[in-house]
């Protein structure tokens, strides 16, 4: 996404879609407002329903599932957002079946889509700061997490921080996803 100022000044971001391809007409962006963010706070606190922005994409490296075959979904915090575009997909064309997703969040208050995201096929993990109820310690992504999610035969895909998602690309293979099997999307600071 481009903004552009009336001096002319400009301000790209990128962005992970995180509607799912039936919702025709709309696009969903999950944007973290951060405070002195000149393009979330404007995003936050200044657009309204009509206005229009500049869009383009996609760019670089990106991934996406189509719904037909088996899918292991792996995030790290906002790593998240084009994952629940694919649980979405899978929900609405009845496949919820095809797919497991594993979240990995800092607390509670940090899990995006907390509201959307429980089910069967939905796993939250905690690294710093896990409810009572959350049936493991705070920690990091660990071959127990992942391995009995892998059915054997699924796309796994991983999206996160370069140090999640290459954290849990070696764990995906230590339980035994092959590497040809995983599909990446990192992402970093912008400015």
């Amino acid at each position: 996404m481009r903004l552009t100022a009336p001096d002319g000044y400009t301000a790209s971001r990128d962005y992970s879609v995180a509607s799912a391809p039936e919702d025709t007409g709309r696009i969903e962006l999950t944007v973290e407002r951060l405070d002195d963010g000149e393009v979330s706070e404007f995003l936050h606190d200044v657009v309204v329903p009509g206005d229009e922005l500049e869009v383009r994409g996609p760019i670089g490296g990106f991934f996406a599932w189509h719904g037909t075959g088996p899918a292991l979904l792996v995030g790290g915090g906002s790593g998240v957002v084009p994952l629940m575009a694919m649980l979405r997909h899978a929900r609405r064309i009845e496949r919820a079946d095809l797919v497991r997703l594993l979240v990995s969040a800092r607390s509670p208050d940090d899990l995006y889509y907390a509201d959307e995201l429980p089910g069967p096929q939905s796993t939250v993990i905690y690294t710093r700061r896990a409810p009572a109820d959350a049936g493991r310690a705070a920690g990091r992504l660990v071959l127990a997490d992942v391995a009995p999610l892998v059915r054997g035969g699924e796309t796994a895909y991983v999206c996160g921080s370069p140090a999640f998602a290459d954290a849990a690309t070696a764990v995906l293979i230590e339980a035994g996803v092959p590497v040809e099997s995983i599909r990446v999307e990192r992402f970093g600071p912008s400015g």
